[in-house]
Parts: C-alpha cells; sequence; structure tokens
C-alpha cells in the first residue's frame, strides 16, 4: 500500500460526495472552501452566501497538524465565533504574507524540537460551530500488518494524544464480514461517550469504517466531529489514499492533488509526471531525485529490492554518488517502462559528471513473480533507441541485474540493443547477487 496524504478540504469533499451511502442518519452541511489569499475568500462569498453570514473558521490546509498549538487557527477575535468574512480574509494574508515558524511536537503547550519555516500557501475556511469541549469525540481507522484497526474515544481535541490510554482499539480482519465488524464496533463503543451519544456514535462509527475501507482509504482520522442530534460536524481531518488503487478511483475521489508538505521542497515536474502515470497504472512507479548531478542512477523492479541496491550503494560509493531513488513494479506495460526509463535518462543526461567519471545507470531488481521481464526490457529499449547520443555523451554505463519471467529473452534482447547503439553494457541474471552488480557498478 502507498499512502499519500491529502489535504483536509479534499477528505472532507470524499467523505461528502458519499455521504448519503455511508452515513443515511445523518446530515452533514458541508459548507467549506479552500483559498489562497483573501481576495480568493471574499470572490467565493459571492457563490457561498455562508461565508459573509456565518462566523467563520480559517486555518491551513498543508498537511500538517497541531495548528491550534501553532497559534495558526482563528475562530475567535473578541469572543468566540465572531470572525467575519473581511477578519479571515484579513487574516489569510497577513499570515501568507511572510515564512511561518510551525512546530510538529509539543509537550503540553510548549514546542518540541526545531520549527519547519515556509510559506502558508493553502487556507480552509468553515463555519464556527459553537459546542462545547466535553462534546468532541475521536475517531480513526488504519492498516497495521494485515489488519485495519479503528481508534475511538470520547475525548476529542488537541489532547487526544496525551490521552491515548483513553482510546479504544478495535482490530479487523480482511476477512471480517460487514455482520461481525458492526458487532465489533457496537461491542466497543468507549464507554465515555455520554448516553444520549451512544447509539449514535455506534452509526457513525460503522459508517466511518465502511467509508475507509470501501474509498480506499489508507489513513482516515476526524478529531474532533461533533453530534447534535442527527447533525454532524466535521472539525478537523486528517486522511491518506492508498495511490495504488487511484487508476480504479477516479470517479469516487475525483481530482485530487497530492501537495508536498508544509517546509519541504516543491516536487520536479519529472517526479509529478511519474506521479501522475502512477495515479493511472495498476502497476507501481516511483521516483524520488535526491541530487540529479550525482553520477549513480537506479532503474530497479520492486519495493523491496529498491531499498536493497539504494542502501548498497550509499554503503559502497557513498550516498552523496546516489542521484535518485524509487521504482518500477507491479506488471506495468510497455509504454509505462519506457516513460519511466525516459524520464530518467533525460534527468541523467542533462549534465556530464563535475569529475569527468563516467555515469552509471543500474537496471535491477530481485526476481519477478508476474512481470514480464522481456515485456519491461522493450520499454526500456525504446527509451535508449530515444536517448542513445546523449548517453554517449556524458558517458553512461549501464549494468543489468534481471530475473524473473521471460528473463532469458530480457536479457538478451537488452545486450543486442545496446550493442546496436554503441552504449556500454555488462549483463546479469538472477544468479549474480544484487550486491555483487552494484559492486562492480561502482569499482567500474
Amino acid at each position: 500500500m502507498a499512502q499519500k496524504a491529502i489535504r483536509e478540504y479534499d477528505a472532507k469533499t470524499i467523505l461528502a460526495k458519499h455521504w448519503n451511502k455511508y452515513f443515511p442518519d445523518f446530515t452533514y452541511a458541508y459548507e467549506t472552501v479552500m483559498v489562497q489569499n483573501g481576495a480568493e475568500l471574499k470572490s467565493a462569498a459571492l457563490e457561498k452566501a455562508w461565508l459573509a453570514n456565518k462566523p467563520l473558521v480559517a486555518k491551513p490546509d498543508m498537511l500538517f497538524g497541531k495548528r491550534g498549538k501553532n497559534g495558526l487557527v482563528l475562530f475567535r477575535d473578541a469572543k468566540p465565533g465572531d470572525v467575519s468574512l473581511e477578519k479571515a480574509a484579513s487574516w489569510i494574508d497577513e499570515k501568507s504574507s511572510s515564512k511561518q515558524n510551525v512546530y510538529f511536537s509539543f509537550h503540553g503547550d510548549t514546542p518540541d524540537g526545531e520549527a519547519k519555516t515556509d510559506f502558508l500557501t493553502h487556507f480552509i475556511v468553515e463555519p464556527f460551530t459553537p459546542h462545547e469541549q466535553a462534546e468532541e469525540y475521536y475517531i480513526s481507522a488504519t492498516c497495521v500488518g494485515d489488519d485495519d484497526v479503528l481508534y475511538m474515544s470520547a475525548e476529542g481535541g488537541m489532547e487526544v494524544e496525551e490521552n491515548w490510554d483513553k482510546v479504544t482499539e478495535v482490530t479487523f480482519a480482511i476477512t471480517d464480514t460487514e455482520e461481525e465488524i458492526e458487532a465489533k464496533i457496537r461491542a466497543n463503543i468507549p464507554k465515555d461517550v455520554a448516553d444520549k451519544d451512544k447509539e449514535g456514535f455506534a452509526k457513525f462509527a460503522i459508517g466511518f469504517f465502511k467509508a475507509y475501507r470501501e474509498l480506499n482509504f489508507a489513513y482516515l482520522e476526524i478529531n474532533p466531529f461533533v453530534m447534535q442530534g442527527s447533525r454532524i460536524e466535521l472539525l478537523d481531518m486528517v486522511a491518506k489514499l492508498d495511490d495504488t488503487a487511484g487508476f480504479m478511483m477516479v470517479e469516487q475521489w475525483g481530482d485530487i492533488e497530492y501537495p508536498t508538505s508544509f517546509g519541504m521542497e516543491e516536487k520536479s515536474p519529472e517526479v509529478m509526471a511519474i506521479e501522475e502515470a502512477d495515479s493511472k497504472s495498476g502497476a507501481s512507479l516511483k521516483l524520488t531525485v535526491l541530487k540529479p548531478e550525482a553520477r549513480i542512477w537506479t532503474m530497479v523492479a520492486g519495493g523491496g529490492a529498491s531499498v536493497v541496491y539504494a542502501d548498497t550503494i550509499a554503503d559502497l560509493a557513498g550516498i552523496e554518488d546516489l542521484a535518485n531513488y524509487g521504482e518500477y513494479s507491479g506488471g506495468p506495460t510497455t509504454g509505462e517502462t519506457q516513460f519511466y526509463a525516459e524520464t530518467l535518462l533525460d534527468l541523467m543526461t542533462r549534465t556530464k559528471d563535475p569529475k569527468g567519471r563516467n555515469k552509471v545507470l543500474i537496471i535491477g531488481g530481485a526476481i519477478a513473480n508476474f512481470t514480464d521481464v522481456a515485456k519491461t526490457f522493450t520499454g526500456i529499449i525504446l527509451a535508449f533507441e530515444k536517448y542513445a547520443e546523449k548517453m554517449k555523451d556524458v558517458g553512461v554505463k549501464i549494468y543489468v541485474r534481471r530475473g524473473g519471467p521471460n528473463y532469458e529473452k530480457g536479457l538478451k534482447d537488452i545486450k543486442e540493443a545496446a550493442d546496436r547503439l554503441g552504449l556500454w553494457i555488462d549483463v546479469y541474471g538472477p544468479e549474480t547477487h544484487v550486491t555483487d552488480i552494484v559492486r562492480m557498478a561502482v569499482e567500474g
């Protein structure tokens, strides 16, 4: 499972889109907007009257928590619930105009560790919901090993982590039936949930867990939510999607963005292009560019293998020589493999090694279970044909180690193609150990 964080706005949008299916006994107003500045907020108010007519809450929506403790939640000025459209727009412009320090850990209200500093670029704005702290509930679900775990508490809000001993955990096997799931949830409703809310809490938790599974969330948290009769208010949400399911969830998720977390460097166009290809494929295509000027590049099949190759390169050559990290796996098509290979070769051949050394491309993997090696190697060969001259210009040496279905033909084809194109290549099958191919590549 590949987990990718999404904005709070998108998480609420997905849940709202399917609300009646999973929560037929409850209403949810879904009054929420995401903006980047005060002018956008005022413009949105021309279509969404509630922005001008209701007291508001505004906060950054940039994949970090502890927003309240960082002083980055606007919900009161002189008294609770008096934040107007004008006040919210002004606050957003103020917070986005200069870099902000954000702490990710606290002891009580005291920041712990170093702050990350960056600009705030996206804000979520919603109506203020009057309520008592005692009415704040907590619920979340995630995957732990082969099971799913549901977490529930009658004490939600900013201090839920400090009161984790009051959180109820319920584990579900993938084979549990709907009846078994419902029975487990009802049997484990936290005792501190108000009597008037117990039945509603159970119904909401059952729908929540079903939505988590069927909508392919990898992590889903609402902290807190407030129950006001049959009306539910989702005050704060955190979510991650299983992006390997993206190709089959286009309609259910809608247009989803996977943003860069606060304080992290923006993703390059090449990385974003691979992510887009990955989201449309049943295969797995991953790329992280570590140091584009480095000399050793990898095109590795399989997540586990990619870790072994990267660790071995770091051990034998040093991390400063490792240009990228990633994988292609899960039976990608010839076209998908070609696109992945062309993206790597384009990055790799833009500059020569600053020290005048040959660059190294390691095409590796373990022994595939169901990926047709010859088919994926056809995609790599097509990329070689496009980039052969650039590869020779910067001095690329290619080392190949692969096993799996049809690997003999794949190795033969790639060797013949490289020879025909005048590329330096060394080819090995599964009889050669993974670390040996890295050693040979590093030692030249």
